[in-house]
C-alpha cells in the first residue's frame, strides 16, 4: 500500500510517498511544493492542490495523511494552510483517495510516543521507522514522513478493530 503524507503549508507543502507492508515502511518518494508571495493565494493554492492530486496518481496512493491546522500566533497564516487543506483534500476525495488528518500532537505520539516532541526528534524517528540513511533536510517533507506513517499506524488499527 502506497500513502501520501502532506505537511501543508502556502508557500512550503511537504509531500511524500510511503509504501508499507502493514508493518514496515520504506520512503519512495519527497520533496516540497514551493508557490511564490507574487502570485495571487487562489493561483498558489490551486497549484498546491494539483500537483498533491498529481503526485497522488503518479505513485498510485491509496490514502493520505496529512497534518491539520492548528492555531499560533499567526491567525492570518492559519487560515490560508487551512484554505490549502480543504482544497487538496476535496480534490482527493474527487479521486476516491481517502484521506486523514491529523493534528501536530497526534503525529508526535504516534512517531516518537510523546506529543511535546521537537523537529529533530520527528526526522530521526522518520529516520529509524523507514531505514532512511540520510537525513531528509526539510522539515516539511520530515513532517509528511510523519503524517503518512500516522495514516498507516490508524489505517491498521481500525482493520484491526473491525476484525
Amino acid at each position: 500500500m502506497r500513502i501520501l503524507g502532506v505537511d501543508p503549508g502556502l508557500a512550503n507543502t511537504g509531500w511524500s510517498v510511503v509504501e508499507t507492508d502493514g508493518n514496515r515502511y520504506s520512503v519512495v518518494e519527497y520533496g516540497v511544493i514551493k508557490t511564490s508571495t507574487e502570485d495571487e493565494t487562489v493561483k498558489r493554492i490551486s497549484t498546491i492542490s494539483s500537483k498533491i492530486v498529481e503526485i497522488a496518481k503518479q505513485f498510485n496512493c491509496t490514502g493520505c495523511g496529512a497534518e491539520d491546522i492548528f492555531f499560533t500566533k499567526n491567525v492570518s497564516s492559519a487560515i490560508s494552510v487551512a484554505k490549502v487543506i480543504g482544497a487538496f483534500s476535496v480534490s482527493l476525495f474527487k479521486e476516491n483517495i481517502d484521506v486523514c488528518l491529523f493534528t501536530p500532537t497526534e503525529i508526535k505520539k504516534a512517531i516518537v510516543g510523546v506529543g511535546g516532541a521537537d523537529k529533530e526528534q520527528i526526522r530521526m524517528m522518520v529516520m529509524v521507522t523507514t531505514g532512511m540513511k540520510d537525513k531528509i533536510k526539510s522539515d516539511h517533507a520530515a513532517d509528511s514522513v510523519a503524517a503518512a506513517i500516522t495514516y498507516c499506524a490508524t489505517f491498521n488499527m481500525r482493520n484491526a478493530i473491525k476484525g
